[in-house]
């Protein structure tokens, strides 16, 4: 039904599309591009590009620890493997197969791999029982569990037959791990999530964009990254009585009819795209920038680094199905804001928990927070560093993950 609903809707819908022509013909690419292989090899699968930021620290440090070994990562979606299909981490970087009987034979037969990892979620009956029957460990890492999920319900025996067929679970926090254990899942290790690490490497790793160092200049900064239309709405009405912000906005999607209805929206903004060519296209000196105070990021992959640049930051999503990365903000000490839902996002709870991060549910509360945090600089001050040692003392759920596949000998390289 679901390969039927989406066939139907890739007549009108571009991702859709992406997901049905990406898995054409695949395990005759799978078998012509693994065939040769004669090493072990580690299948990562994610959902997503969220979930692989997830599963991305643990795959280097394998990689760097086993560098004889091979690895295939695998995305349900488009929106993770169209962005990171040429990732130089992995040997192999393919769609998933639709789950089938069928279908999982075959995967298990062109792969051959020595270890499964899945990455938070994305239960697949067929290929998680098909990896149990095979006797092929299988690890589930920066997982989290809420009593809510068909787990744990009486109607849920499908679900608990799946989650039985895991090695071992690494998840987030000790209530995930008393609701495993209620349904009687003892193999669980309370790691924490893999996010803080790889937020943390590239803090460590950050490199000046020059571009947005000239655009900010020495003015106060408001970035807000993954922002859909409500965010960007409150936003406006909440730095009108603001003319010396700036402000740097990434939205979630970038379609061109959405990046033309911001420049509408703020009509002194700037496409990156623009300064990046290093003369915006409607000026004739790149010095005027100076006048310009809001600067429109076009591209995926560069938000990481913006929120660097961020007095404050405004992190979206908290006005639709939830909010996105918090932690990207965080790890460089900065104050970080968010809309209303975030209740099921255990990082943002721990950041309103201890001082770093704000809940906002309208324009007015937004203002009124940007305010209080730019002039008085000790709220700011407690805000950042709260938020920098949040993440700080979240870290090392990755050692962990690699501590127990080499004490317990999963791979032999």
């Amino acid at each position: 039904m679901y390969q039927a609903g989406i066939g139907i809707a890739s007549l009108w819908n571009a991702k859709a599309r992406l997901w049905i022509n990406g898995r054409k013909d695949i395990f005759n690419r799978l078998n012509s591009e693994l065939g040769t292989n004669d090493s072990e090899l580690i299948w990562f699968h994610c959902s997503s590009l969220g979930e692989f930021e997830q599963g991305r620290p643990v795959i280097e440090s394998l990689k760097s620890r086993i560098p004889n070994s091979k690895l295939l990562l695998t995305f349900f979606s488009p929106s993770g493997f169209e962005i990171r299909k040429d990732y130089k981490g992995a040997d192999w970087v393919f769609y998933l197969p639709l789950d089938s009987k069928k279908n999982s034979k075959q995967f298990f037969d062109a792969v051959k791999p020595s270890l499964v990892v899945f990455v938070k979620y994305d239960y697949w009956y067929y290929y998680l029982t098909e990896c149990k029957k095979r006797n092929i460990p299988l690890l589930m890492i920066s997982a989290i569990f809420r009593n809510e999920q068909p787990f744990f319900k009486w109607f849920g025996s499908l679900h608990r037959k799946m989650i039985n067929c895991f090695t071992h679970f690494f998840v987030q926090d000790k209530e995930s791990a008393e609701l495993l254990a209620s349904i009687n899942i003892k193999n669980i290790t309370v790691a924490g999530d893999t996010r803080f690490d790889r937020v943390s490497e590239i803090a460590e790793n950050f490199k000046p964009i020059e571009e947005i160092e000239k655009f900010c200049g020495v003015s106060h900064v408001l970035v807000a990254g993954s922002t859909w239309p409500d965010d960007e709405k409150i936003i406006k009405e909440a730095i009108a009585d603001l003319p010396d912000l700036k402000l740097i906005i990434a939205p979630h999607e970038i379609p061109e009819k959405h990046l033309q209805d911001l420049r509408s929206f703020f009509p002194n903004g700037v496409l990156f795209s623009e300064l990046s060519e290093g003369v915006p296209a409607d000026t004739t000196h790149h010095s005027q920038l100076t006048s310009r105070n809001c600067l429109i990021i076009d591209n995926i992959g560069m938000l990481a680094r913006l929120y660097y640049y961020a007095t404050i930051t405004y992190v979206g999503g908290g006005f639709n199905k939830g909010i996105h990365n918090t932690l990207e903000a965080a790890v460089y000490g900065k104050p970080v804001l968010f809309g209303p839902n975030y209740k099921k996002f255990k990082e943002a709870i721990g950041l309103i928990g201890n001082g770093g991060g704000i809940s906002v549910a309208t324009s007015n509360e937004l203002a009124t927070h940007l305010n209080k945090i730019l002039t008085d600089k000790k709220e700011w001050e407690l805000r950042s560093r709260s938020s920098f040692e949040f993440v700080k003392q979240s870290r090392g759920a990755t050692e962990k993950i690699i501590n127990y596949i080499e004490a317990n000998r999963l791979l032999t390289s």
